[in-house]
């Protein structure tokens, strides 16, 4: 029987860093850990990281999982017969939500002899719900993407507070609770992905029960659809050469991060995430993110030595319009070649904003 363990949760929470910590985590228990990295796009930055640390990736792209139904039942079949596979980590879009009604209980529904399916996990970022908070108690209209954050929150049977060494632990605690009050039928749990802290009580969580799988999430789909329509999709590649003898990769990275940082900032634009890896050849890569304006970048993996030559990929998630993302991006590019003495060459642009959501299954909680 295999164990699904559906991962949810707005843009920049960490549920790449997450599905690899606890898959690790798990294979140091003795499962089979596989897992699926999800977006709207291709090319996919975290993909690379992941494979990187564990041996059985597959990812879904184009589209959620709710609308990518087919392919994230082929990506778990593929995972099951080539590698043993007895558990399977899956992290949807960061814009997607509605996830019981057409995910999890067509899973259950139509797979639930091949299948456990565990409670549904979202990923939360204490700094994103700050922020979405204060705007609350000031008494502002909730916008579109504070409406998604919610939703995501209203159907989750797990709610994972992670990154909570980046708050003092009265605030961290403060969040718990309100969290816990607010969501009394999700079991609330608090952990760092990176450090390691508490994540095993994440793991406890995930063999308890689904708390909200009989709730109906009352959906807005008008509004959902705006939400991700106010986000524009950005990947990119770039080839990399040195104007002189060689540069440095990770140096090269950080400073186009930065630069979007302070853009984002000055022109207040929302930073659902951006990511950007350099490969300098062989199994040598830095990866780097950035999930608000004004913040520094954030090292994930650094490149080992100076390269005369690199392929950068860029994933950027930023609550603006598509021409204004690929502007930024191409300027963030210039100042970082022209500090590090690179010469890049990119892939036309290719920013867009999600379509509709349209699941392939939609099912109704049990005595809806």
């Amino acid at each position: 029987m295999i164990t699904f363990i559906p991962l949810t949760g707005f843009l920049g929470a960490g549920k790449t860093t997450t599905m690899t910590a606890t898959a690790l985590a798990l294979q140091a228990q003795g499962r089979k850990v596989a897992v699926i990295t999800n977006d709207q796009g291709v090319e996919l930055v975290d993909t690379k990281l992941v494979r990187s640390k564990l041996d059985a990736v597959a990812e879904v792209t184009g589209g959620c999982f709710c609308c990518k139904f087919e392919d994230l039942v082929e990506a778990i079949v593929a995972l099951v017969g080539s590698d043993d596979v007895d558990t399977v980590i899956a992290e949807a879009v960061g814009s997607c939500t509605d996830l019981q009604a057409t995910v999890v209980r067509p899973l259950r529904q139509y797979y639930g002899e091949q299948m456990v399916v565990a409670p549904l996990t979202t990923v939360v970022d204490p700094l994103r719900f700050i922020a979405f908070d204060r705007a609350a108690q000031r008494g502002e209209p909730e916008s579109d993407l504070s409406y998604l954050f919610r939703q995501q929150l209203t159907e989750a049977d797990v709610i994972a507070v992670n990154k909570l060494d980046t708050v003092k632990a009265d605030r961290a605690e403060e969040i718990l609770t309100r969290l816990r009050t607010e969501y009394p039928n999700a079991t609330v749990v608090g952990y760092s992905a990176t450090g390691g802290d508490h994540l095993p009580e994440l793991l406890t969580a995930w063999g308890g029960p689904s708390g909200n799988q009989a709730v109906e999430l009352d959906i807005d789909y008008d509004r959902y659809a705006a939400a991700e329509a106010q986000l524009a999709w950005m990947n990119q590649e770039l080839d990399l050469s040195a104007a002189g003898e060689s540069f440095d990769a990770t140096a090269w990275a950080s400073s186009v991060l930065q630069h979007l940082s302070d853009w984002a900032r000055s022109t207040d634009a929302l930073i659902g995430h951006a990511k950007l890896t350099v490969e300098t050849g062989g199994e040598e890569f830095a990866k780097l993110s950035v999930t608000g304006a004004g913040e520094a970048p954030v090292l994930d993996r650094a490149a080992g030595a100076t390269a005369t030559a690199a392929r950068a990929v860029v994933n950027a998630r930023v609550a603006c319009e598509p021409d204004e993302l690929d502007r930024a991006v191409q300027q963030a590019v210039t100042a970082a070649d022209e500090a590090h003495g690179v010469s890049s060459s990119a892939t036309t642009p290719v920013s867009f904003k999600p379509g509709y959501p349209r699941p392939i299954h939609r099912l109704a909680a049990a005595g809806a």
